[in-house]
This record gives C-alpha cells, sequence and structure tokens, in this order.
C-alpha cells in the first residue's frame, strides 16, 4: 500500500523544466518523498485528494525545485583573508600560489584541524546555504592532500549529509595542487592519486566523482587523463576545473570523457562550448570567484548559447577565491556580471545544475516522480531570484516532500 500523501496548495510553482513552465494558482502532492502530482489547484483529481493526510496552504508564495550548489569546497578550516588584503594591493592569485600560499596555506590549516573542528565549521557555512534555499550540494575535497586528509575531508561531507536534511555529493580533488611532499614531482603525485588514493577511497565509499584542477599553475592534460582513466575504470564519473586562469586544453579532454562538468571556463572558446555540447557536460560558471580575483575575462557566453552549451551557476564556497555562501548571490553575480538572463540563471542552479552532479533525473525540476524538493519564496516572481543583493527572500525549505527549514518569525 502506498503511504499517505501531502498537499502544498496556493503556490506558484516555477517548474524549472525544459519549457521553464509557470503554474499559478497550483497545487503539489507529494508522497513517499517524490512529486505524484502538480498542476491547477483545481484540477487536482478527487482520488488523491481523498488520499491526503498531510496539508500546506503557502498563501500565494512562489515554489522553485530545491536550489543545487554543483561546485563548493565547504569543507576547510580557516580562512585566507590575508591574501585578500594582499590581492587589494595588487599582487595576483598567481603569484601568491606560486610562492607557497593559495590552496596550500589552507592545506596547512585543513591538515592541523580535527575531523570535529572541520565538521563545526562547515556545519556553520551548510546552515547558511539551507537557508539560501539549497537542498543539494557537492563537497568537494582538496585541502588535504596526504590519503588521511583527503579521507577526512570527504568523511566530514558523508557526516554533514547524514546530520542535515540535504542531499551531499562528494567529490575527490586531491588533484587541487602540488603538496609540499611532492614538490617537483606532479607526475609521481597523479600517479599515487590514481593507483592508491583513489582505489582505497572509492572502496570506503568516500567518493561520488573525481575532480582535477587543469592550469597552467596546477596539472596538465596528460596528467588529467592518467586520472580521469583511473577514474573510468573504477566506474566514477570526473569533473574539471578548467579555463579559469589560461586555455590549455582541459575541456576538449573533459568532454572526451564525458565529464559530468567543466567549472570556471572564463577562457574557453567556441571550440570548448561546441565539445561540450555534444559531449553533454555542464559548463558551470562560478562568479564569485571571477568578482573576488578581479577576473578580466569572461566566460563565453554567447559561444555556449550558440553551441547549446548546458550553463550552470554555483557558489564555489571556498576560503580563497569565493568565500560565501549564497547562491542567490552567485545568481545576481552571473546576470550582471556574465550577462545571464534571469531564466538562465534560475535553470542554472536548477535543472542544469542538477545535470552537472548526474542527478538529472531525480532533482532540479518540478516533475512527477522526480524527488520533492522545493523551495518556498516570499516574492513577487521568479526574476527576483536574481535581484535581492543579501536580502534572503526563502521562507521554506523541503528535502523529500519534509519540511528541513523554515525562516524563523
Amino acid at each position: 500500500m502506498p503511504g499517505p500523501a501531502t498537499l502544498w496548495t496556493r503556490a506558484h510553482f516555477a517548474t524549472c523544466d525544459e519549457t521553464m513552465r509557470r503554474i499559478h494558482g497550483g497545487a503539489l502532492v507529494a508522497r513517499e518523498g517524490l512529486i505524484e502530482w502538480i498542476g491547477p489547484e483545481s484540477a487536482v483529481p478527487e482520488s488523491l485528494r481523498a488520499e491526503i493526510s498531510e496539508r500546506h496552504d503557502l498563501g500565494g508564495a512562489w515554489v522553485t525545485p530545491g536550489l543545487i550548489d554543483c561546485h563548493t569546497h565547504l569543507v576547510f578550516a580557516g580562512t585566507r583573508a590575508g591574501e585578500f588584503a594582499e590581492r587589494a594591493r595588487g599582487v595576483s592569485y598567481e603569484e601568491i600560489a606560486r610562492r607557497g600560499g593559495g590552496i596550500l596555506t589552507t592545506v596547512r590549516t585543513t591538515r592541523g584541524a580535527s575531523e570535529e573542528q572541520l565538521f563545526e565549521q562547515s556545519a556553520s557555512r551548510l546552515r547558511a546555504l539551507l537557508a539560501d534555499g539549497i537542498t543539494t550540494l557537492e563537497v568537494k575535497s582538496g585541502y588535504g592532500l596526504t590519503l588521511a586528509d583527503e579521507a577526512k575531508l570527504l568523511r566530514v561531507a558523508r557526516r554533514l549529509g547524514q546530520m542535515f536534511p540535504v542531499r551531499v555529493i562528494t567529490t575527490l580533488l586531491a588533484a587541487h595542487a602540488v603538496p609540499p611532499e611532492f614538490a617537483g614531482r606532479l607526475d609521481q603525485y597523479i600517479d599515487v592519486i590514481a593507483k592508491e588514493w583513489l582505489p582505497q577511497l572509492h572502496s570506503q565509499g568516500l567518493v561520488d566523482a573525481v575532480d582535477i584542477f587543469c592550469e597552467r599553475i596546477a596539472f596538465d592534460t596528460r596528467q588529467a587523463e592518467r586520472l580521469f582513466s583511473a577514474a573510468q575504470e573504477l566506474g566514477l564519473p570526473v569533473k574539471m576545473h578548467a579555463e579559469q586562469l589560461a586555455n590549455i586544453g582541459g575541456s576538449l579532454l573533459a568532454a572526451r570523457f564525458g565529464a559530468l562538468s567543466c567549472d570556471h571556463l572564463e577562457y574557453a572558446d567556441a571550440a570548448v562550448a561546441q565539445a561540450l555540447a555534444r559531449a553533454g557536460t555542464v559548463a558551470v560558471l562560478l562568479p564569485v570567484a571571477f568578482y573576488v580575483l578581479g577576473g578580466a575575462r569572461k566566460p563565453p557566453l554567447a559561444e555556449f548559447r550558440a553551441a547549446g552549451t548546458r550553463v550552470a551557476v554555483a557558489t564555489d564556497c571556498n576560503p580563497g577565491s569565493a568565500p560565501g555562501t549564497s547562491l542567490q548571490l552567485a545568481l545576481n553575480m552571473a546576470i550582471r556580471l556574465f550577462g545571464l538572463t534571469s531564466e538562465e540563471a534560475l535553470a542554472g542552479a536548477t535543472r542544469h545544475a542538477a545535470r552537472a552532479l548526474g542527478l538529472q533525473d531525480e532533482i532540479g525540476a518540478l516533475e512527477v516522480g522526480r524527488r520533492a524538493d522545493l523551495s518556498v519564496w516570499d516574492i513577487a516572481s521568479p526574476e527576483e531570484l536574481g535581484y535581492w543583493v543579501g536580502y534572503g527572500r526563502c521562507r521554506k525549505v523541503v528535502c523529500g516532500g519534509r519540511v528541513a527549514w523554515e525562516r524563523p518569525g
């Protein structure tokens, strides 16, 4: 026998499906965590009404799919406020990285933190994301750069998903930077990740996907290919940080491997846009990092549109280039700095973000059969989601049909 159903009424729905349909005066029925029916309130089937055990009157609020933050580095210790001040004085991100700062600054702090300390610091950031309307997020490792420390970060990410009513996807990003122990030995470090760490962490159930920072200050395409091949042998999907600082061919390689996403992409071009579109790889834009680093070159949005490349937007929450926990702010920046339309930005935080995590059949749109993840908003139209700056309008967050967060008062 099916379980009891929940009815959500007096709402306007932005479905975020392929048609970006809007339903005014709508209702939604959820059962056992999934959407069973959605449409005009007057059309709810009588057979379903008879099975409703719980009702929620949303009083004319707008409802979207639960927002999805498909690129975060949420688990870390400390800050890099000092480096932020240096960049304000004109020191470049690359210069700081080359002298042993940047990512390695956070690596040193994170290695010294206990698992409990990491959980407490990361939980605070996760609470802010939840209040911003997030129901699913990706958490990357990459601030440990030893087997034990990468495992520690991934365990904390898994625990966050267990302790909070959100879905957490874990990505191994051990190829984030070269640790001091492997200075000058990049190839050997990649081999250790691919042949030793990845199989062990995968066997422990800690890895959902594999990522690499493919840049001139990090790893090249040959090294990325070796890591991707190892991930492919284990049946794990791949992702790539690419074309943030230069174009060294990373996205073309990632597309050849059918990567879930390529992220940043300020230095991508028409060839990259076409390759990503053919492969079904999502272009994830990270406007907060662009803003914080003072980027001079924008992602090629016109080329993405022409090629039909799917475009997502994420916070990139991290202590160096994107110290923030608001996807709504990222949407605003994607519209103002990169030129996305309001509709493109919303699709980028829902439908396309789901695809960037390989979850396009489960979440990201308000459709029958998908998970009942909802964000309820005190707004007059969905365009407000990329409009307000620092004025959160989320009233309620629903994960799997259950209320996960409500704004106090």
